[in-house]
């Protein structure tokens, strides 16, 4: 059920799988592989091409949807990255024809019971197609029912319904999809940022264990619950044995997540060598704890978080942050808002609609920073 956009790395990949390399003595089969190489690497060049333009070309306008009416419910307007990514979508959804005083935006404010008013105060004002980050993901089957009851399509964005709710869209022939990251991907990414440095780097107490602080988001997001769980199977999978000193709910707030690593780090001191947070906003706390308690990231412990917030890239560029992980609200918020066209113009949408993380370094921060101006 599940797919990802198609990339211009995967349509060089499928031209260059098709070369078939024909037997010959050896002379003309040099020169037949050079041909064919050749031909080969530019029809790989050519997919690759078209495909990045077609990514990054600006959509047309459609006036159809010019008189649509868009319901769109953001869980807090206070989180770092849904504010990156409601403006994309809002943006996004106007270059496709949609008009901005059309366009109607909701602070769930983090509470499910505010949410589901304005979702059916969106309904009873007969919205045409509803864009959902819900607050709980737990309450997707009762979001979904009352929705698909009233007609209207549905386009969950970022925080991903469980599998069994995505199946019932598929069952039923709704018109439901989610657009979102697989948070698995986030996870191992910042597993893999800890274990390319290698236990004698990390292994500052000489233990032969990564000791390691992890602060969670929301214990009731699926994000929260694949990037704490695979960000250390990537370490155990490298082959390093680890050791969780403690495991504390920042529920995504840099002010929670800083007194989180304060207190972990006063009652753990030079054993902490890791500090996994599953955003940037949590990290940005812990960094301040991290330079209070006199400690050096990339010298005597490591930290890494996930969205690549500006001030995240600033640190990782600078060395005050081991890494992160780009949360592509770009790709995200315009395949959101391509889903709702869809639905609207009598276009089918897969029931996911997936888009990839990016593993941030010091080696390619730049490349995202200036993704980002």
């Amino acid at each position: 059920m599940k797919r990802k956009l198609i990339s211009a790395l995967l349509a060089t990949a499928m031209v260059a799988s098709m070369v078939v390399v024909p037997v010959m003595a050896d002379e003309e089969t040099e020169a037949a592989t050079e041909v064919t190489t050749e031909a080969a690497t530019e029809a790989a060049t050519e997919a690759a091409t078209e495909a990045a333009a077609e990514e990054n070309a600006e959509p047309v306008a459609n006036p159809d949807l010019a008189d649509k009416k868009v319901g769109v419910c953001i869980y807090q307007f206070s989180d770092n990255f849904m504010t990156l990514f409601r403006t994309e979508l809002e943006d996004y959804l106007v270059k496709l024809g949609f008009s901005k005083e059309n366009i109607t935006i909701q602070d769930g404010q983090n509470d499910q019971a505010t949410q589901s008013n304005q979702i059916d105060a969106f309904i009873a004002d007969g919205v045409d197609v509803l864009i959902i980050n819900p607050v709980n993901t737990s309450s997707a089957e009762t979001i979904t029912d009352k929705v698909v009851d009233a007609g209207i399509p549905l386009v969950y964005i970022n925080r991903e319904p469980g599998e069994d709710e995505e199946a019932r869209w598929d069952e039923n022939g709704w018109d439901v999809t989610y657009v979102g990251c697989d948070a698995r991907q986030s996870g191992t990414f910042q597993g893999e940022i800890i274990s390319d440095l290698g236990l004698d780097a990390i292994d500052k107490n000489g233990n032969g264990k990564i000791d390691y602080v992890m602060i969670e988001g929301d214990p009731e997001n699926v994000d929260a619950k694949y990037r704490t769980e695979f960000s250390i199977k990537a370490l155990e999978d490298a082959g390093l044995e680890v050791e969780c000193l403690d495991d504390q709910v920042g529920n995504w707030d840099q002010a929670t997540a800083q007194q989180l690593v304060a207190n972990s780090l006063s009652q753990y001191g030079d054993d902490v060598e890791v500090v996994f947070c599953n955003n940037d906003a949590m990290a940005l706390g812990a960094l301040q704890s991290i330079e209070a308690a006199g400690r050096t990231v990339g010298e005597d412990i490591y930290l890494v978080g996930v969205d690549a917030l500006t001030e995240a890239l600033d640190n990782v560029a600078s060395g005050k942050m081991t890494g992160t992980v780009f949360n592509d609200h770009f790709s995200q918020s315009h395949a959101a808002a391509i889903a709702a066209a869809n639905y609207l113009t009598g276009t089918e949408n897969e029931h996911y609609i997936g888009c990839d993380y990016v593993k941030v370094t010091a080696d390619n921060v730049a490349d995202i920073q200036e993704k980002l101006k």
